[in-house]
């Protein structure tokens, strides 16, 4: 089959590529080789390369079925091309944020339509973590087969080459500064769609708690008709080898630095339910089928998107400070893991 009918989701990129020219700062992070063929795994930058100020990453399609992910970012990223041509707002956001783009971290995943990549690995039980409590059966990773799904890799072994590429950028781009965000888009569980945080190998509550209570509320405030749940990840399961969790513990070494993880959960149950047809379609249990559908799921998520890079600027304004850190803690700790406030 040709790229044309396997990934149209890479064509569309490197399509954008080419439109976005001199705005771009594009690089090849890894190949994945398929069957003769090298499939790339692009990195695009756009804004302030200068490490003084926030930036934000994208990330997408590390799960080869979720092809939603990779469309929405690919759909942001048209907006931000697009407007480049005339809105004079976004390029003087731009000189004050580092906006990072990986929007098909797991092409060949992509190609094969499955979860893992096309040694059988599962990119987001991949990472030298291991759960401090116990985790789902098969679900929270495995290492009996590559055959099974959620498999972790071999026990010892490197990750595999698309996560250390997630984690190179990461490094490079997003952990040196004094603040950064960034968001994973994913689907495939709930009829809502979520806002996840660290930790998923523990249901400890990770050190920044008070700075994401301040960003819901934040967002909360700005779109108060907005129809994400935020909540930690454990609150619904734990896993081994989560690939958020891994930077997070390795970023937050740094006390001087904020790095916030993110992952967007779209519902696709909520999908499966209006159109139950999709259940026997492999891409239908994890994509919206129906073209008005896809179109609503695009179009409903920018506004999340596009407040993560407005947020990432004005950081200095609402990260909590003094007292007000203490009480954001507090409430943070009663609303999501249920302890009483002192």
């Amino acid at each position: 089959m040709t790229i044309e009918n396997k990934l149209p989701e890479l064509l569309f990129l490197e399509r954008l590529i080419e439109e976005g020219g001199a705005h771009l700062d594009v690089n090849i992070s890894c190949t994945v080789p398929l069957g003769g063929r090298e499939l790339p795994v692009y990195t695009i930058a756009m804004g302030n390369p200068s490490l003084d100020v926030p930036a934000v990453g994208f990330f997408g399609g590390i799960h080869g079925l979720e092809r939603i992910g990779t469309q929405v970012l690919l759909s942001f990223l048209q907006s931000l091309l697009a407007r480049l041509r005339w809105d004079h707002v976004l390029h003087q956001q731009l000189e004050a944020v580092r906006l990072v783009f990986m929007p098909l971290v797991n092409p060949g995943g992509m190609w094969r339509s499955t979860r893992s990549n096309p040694n059988g690995v599962d990119l987001m039980r991949n990472a030298p973590v291991d759960s401090l409590e116990r985790v789902p059966f098969l679900l929270g990773g495995q290492r009996f087969s590559p055959r099974l799904p959620w498999y972790r890799g071999p026990l010892g072994a490197a990750m595999e080459a698309e996560s250390q590429a997630v984690c190179r950028i990461v490094e490079q781009e997003l952990l040196p500064r004094d603040f950064s965000l960034a968001l994973d888009c994913h689907s495939g569980f709930g009829l809502r769609d979520r806002i996840w945080f660290p930790h998923a190998h523990t249901t400890t509550p990770i050190a920044h708690l008070a700075d994401i209570g301040a960003l819901e509320e934040l967002f909360s405030q700005s779109h108060p008709n907005h129809n994400y749940v935020f909540e930690p990840q454990s609150l619904q399961y734990r896993t081994h080898g989560d690939l958020w969790d891994y930077l997070y513990l390795n970023a937050v070494s740094d006390s001087r630095r904020v790095f916030l993880p993110l992952t967007l959960e779209m519902g696709s149950w909520l999908w499966v339910k209006k159109n139950p047809l999709q259940l026997f379609s492999r891409l239908g249990m994890f994509n919206p089928q129906p073209v008005h559908r896809l179109q609503r799921v695009l179009r409903s998520h920018t506004v999340w998107l596009d407040f993560l890079a407005r947020a990432a600027c004005g950081h200095q304004r609402w990260l909590p400070e003094g007292p007000a850190r203490g009480t954001r803690q507090a409430d943070a700790l009663a609303r999501w893991y249920g302890l009483p406030r002192p």
